[in-house]
């Protein structure tokens, strides 16, 4: 195994470890389960080859092909993420290069394996997309399949460890908690592959040729989806609470009057059953309760008529000052609800009165 192929495993296998320590997290919390395909860019191999016990170099190119991939992780909640990944790759042949001279192949290189994988992903600032990055180590197995060129043809697997970079962007999907979508590349180099047996034909003869493969590098470009378990559906935005209804406006009382054994109306009463009558008039009232009272001086039977007709007279007052007679509510309590508290027999002015209490 080279130097540097050594340098570039330690390298993105420790980049998200060392990101995570710079960067802001989107957390994936717990087991998920991913997978893509996409398109896929062979950059070819140098090896060598033998037949007729001749050695000799040279490179190998290939078409573009496509690629998926299939894996399950977990997320440690802090942007950390490890999973374990399957793969494959298939691109065709298209020309092989030997001492500066061209030829023609055809075949397929199919490649599959597995890689253990640690990736740390972004959040930067938009609920919208999550970038990410990463790297693993693995091992792939590597096919040519129906391989030929300069008269040879090889059909062979052979095993190899590889390492690879990632780095993608996330999407996610919010009408499905834990679901998103997925953009992704991935650098895989594939160490120098192993050794490929196979035949020279033509008419006359058939005698066996060998190959090896030097490191088969391969750029992949895919789209796929990733499902988190367990996330929770994203709280719903709080209801503004409702506007409290605002308190009815407390009942307005007015108090009116009487001199001792009277119903009728003082100027000053007159007066007050006025001002009523108006402010009935620019307040949403839909009764005016007129309540008649009396002190204790009287018989009960003689206080209770009397309550009567000083509500009548406050009613009438109304009636004249513009109150329709249907918004008032007339009633006597005689000597009962004393506004001063007093014994039998006591004149108490105070006692002598109408309230006027618009509901």
């Amino acid at each position: 195994m080279k130097l540097r192929n050594i340098l570039l495993a330690a390298t993105v296998f420790a980049v998200p470890f060392v990101l995570a320590h710079v960067a802001k997290a989107q957390p994936v919390n717990g087991v998920y389960i991913a997978g893509g395909l996409g398109y896929n860019i062979n950059d070819g191999f140098k090896g060598t080859g033998t037949a007729f016990g001749i050695s000799g170099s040279g490179t190998v190119s290939f078409h573009g092909g496509f690629t998926g991939d299939a894996s399950v992780g977990y997320g440690f909640g802090d942007g950390i993420r490890v999973e374990l990944e399957g793969d494959y790759f298939q691109n065709s042949f298209d020309k092989v290069k030997v001492s500066g001279v061209t030829y023609g192949a055809t075949g397929n290189d199919q490649t599959y394996g597995f890689f253990a994988n640690a990736l740390y992903d972004f959040d930067v600032g938009s609920p919208y997309v999550y970038p990410y990055v990463g790297g693993g180590v693995g091992y792939q197995e590597v096919g040519f399949k129906d391989f030929k060129a300069l008269g040879a043809t090889i059909n062979q697997t052979e095993g190899a460890f590889a390492v690879q970079g990632i780095a993608g962007l996330a999407f996610p999907i919010p009408p499905i908690p834990g679901l998103s979508a997925l953009l992704e590349y991935r650098f895989v180099d594939i160490f120098d592959g192993g050794k490929y047996d196979g035949t020279y034909h033509n008419s006359d003869i058939t005698v066996p040729v060998s190959a090896k493969a030097g490191d088969d590098i391969n750029n992949a470009f895919l789209v796929g989806l990733r499902y988190a378990f367990g996330v929770a559906p994203a709280a719903p935005a709080p209801m503004p609470a409702p506007m409290a209804a605002p308190a009815p406006a407390p009942a307005k009382t007015y108090l009116v009057f009487f001199d001792w054994d009277k119903y009728n109306l003082t100027p000053r009463a007159t007066q007050i059953i006025a001002e009523a009558a108006t402010d009935s008039k620019t307040t949403k009232v839909t009764t005016i309760n007129v309540s008649g009272y009396t002190d204790t001086s009287g018989t009960p039977t003689y206080n209770q008529g009397l309550s009567i007709r000083r509500a009548k007279a406050v009613a009438a007052q109304l009636m004249t000052d513009g109150v329709p007679a249907a918004e008032i509510s007339i009633h006597g309590y005689g000597e009962t609800h004393l506004l001063v508290p007093t014994g039998p027999g006591v004149r108490e002015p105070q006692n002598r009165r109408v309230e006027i209490v618009l509901d």
